[in-house]
């Protein structure tokens, strides 16, 4: 097959991928509504992300090694009999659904769409580049910038102009207009922007600077992984019984203290200067995950819990384009890596205060707001 026709059936296959994780990833939560009381939904979206957490734990490793052994297409063959496992699965014990019509918001999703692809480009430009001196001079790479970043913020203008006026929209207003609502999520752009730049960044430190294999790359990740596997049921039972907000307090700024000390700790051993900051970043998700989830679905009514964790989840992989966006161009200075853990530091720590300010003291997943 020609390289061009590949590239373009590999883009393809990944686009609708990407529909399919932006269908079922929701869904699942959605589920949690009609099958938990809001007062045990923390266990039990602990156990989401334990479940998640271990699959993802396996992920890297096991794609390691089949890259090395049988090249990297073979990763591909990981999805599809888990697929088919969970389809059955859903068809013997998923309950039954009470459908709400509703219908896809096409011209909304594409002015977001573009909105956001102008400035995700945008923040993977930051740092020098020779590449504008030549491709496109006279023009200065600062006024480029500055047009698209312009150009985004408008199209996000647009999008809320429409969203008001659209029969369908996907993003409804009552619901922005929710206060808590918005600011957890908020919270969760920001957490998860900070875990995305170093989930970018750190790869490139195990194999290009420390020349670790593909496979004992992807054991580092472990401890991380683990911790959020083994742990987030522990957590998530917690905060039913202590309340969220505390635990929205720990677990980012437990996240921004892994990320300092592995940006300190970058001419360390392995051990100290990754598994151990690794482990304490496995620690604080699992402190946040479950009740960030669960705050965010019970603070709408329950008619809007589906509509709430499709929201919460775009949320989440808008982070992973701007964190993956803003480690790109961090990269390209001298002390990238430490610049970008800096940067996922500060959002972390952001991301603490929203979900604080957006979660009264003594807030329990029972009592954030809704039906």
């Amino acid at each position: 097959m020609h390289v061009g026709a590949f590239v373009a059936w590999l883009i393809t296959a990944r686009v609708v991928q990407g529909a399919a994780a932006a269908i079922v990833t929701p869904a699942s939560l959605a589920l949690f509504g009609a099958t938990y009381l809001r007062a045990e939904r923390n266990r039990a979206i602990g156990v989401w992300a334990a479940a998640s957490a271990l699959t993802t734990a396996g992920g890297p490793v096991l794609g390691g090694w089949l890259s090395e052994t049988f090249g990297w297409s073979s990763v591909f063959w990981i999805n599809p009999p888990l697929a088919l496992v969970a389809v059955a699965v859903l068809l013997v014990f998923a309950p039954k659904d009470d459908l709400i019509q509703r219908r896809f918001d096409g011209i909304g999703a594409a002015i977001l769409g573009l909105a956001l692809g102008t400035l995700t480009w945008a923040l993977s430009q930051i740092g020098p580049s020779e590449a504008w001196a030549t491709a496109n001079a006279p023009a200065q790479p600062g006024t480029v910038l500055t047009i698209v970043v312009g150009f985004g913020i408008v199209g996000f203008a647009v999008y809320a102009f429409w969203e008001r006026r659209s029969e369908h929209p996907m993003t409804p207003p009552r619901i922005m207009e929710n206060l808590a609502f918005l600011g957890l999520n908020v919270a969760t752009l920001m957490t998860y922007t900070g875990i995305s730049i170093v989930l970018f960044l750190l790869p490139f430190d195990l194999v290009d600077r420390r020349a670790l294999s593909s496979t004992d790359a992807g054991l580092a990740f472990l401890p991380f992984t683990l911790g959020v596997g083994l742990l987030s049921e522990v957590f998530g039972g917690l905060a039913d019984k202590i309340g969220t907000r505390t635990m929205l307090i720990a677990g980012p700024a437990g996240a921004a203290l892994a990320y300092v000390w592995l940006a300190l700790g970058q001419k360390e051993c392995l051990t100290l200067g990754v598994i151990v900051p690794m482990t304490l970043l496995g620690v604080s998700f699992a402190v946040l995950v479950a009740p960030l989830t669960a705050s965010v679905i019970s603070s709408v009514d329950q008619t809007d819990e589906g509509l709430a964790s499709g929201i919460n989840n775009a949320a989440s992989r808008v982070a992973q384009l701007a964190g993956g966006a803003l480690a790109a161009g961090a990269a390209s200075f001298e002390s990238g890596y430490e610049v970008g853990l800096a940067v996922a530091a500060a959002t972390s720590i952001a991301g603490a205060f929203i979900a604080v300010t957006a979660t009264p003291a003594g807030t329990k997943a029972a009592g954030s707001g809704g039906a």
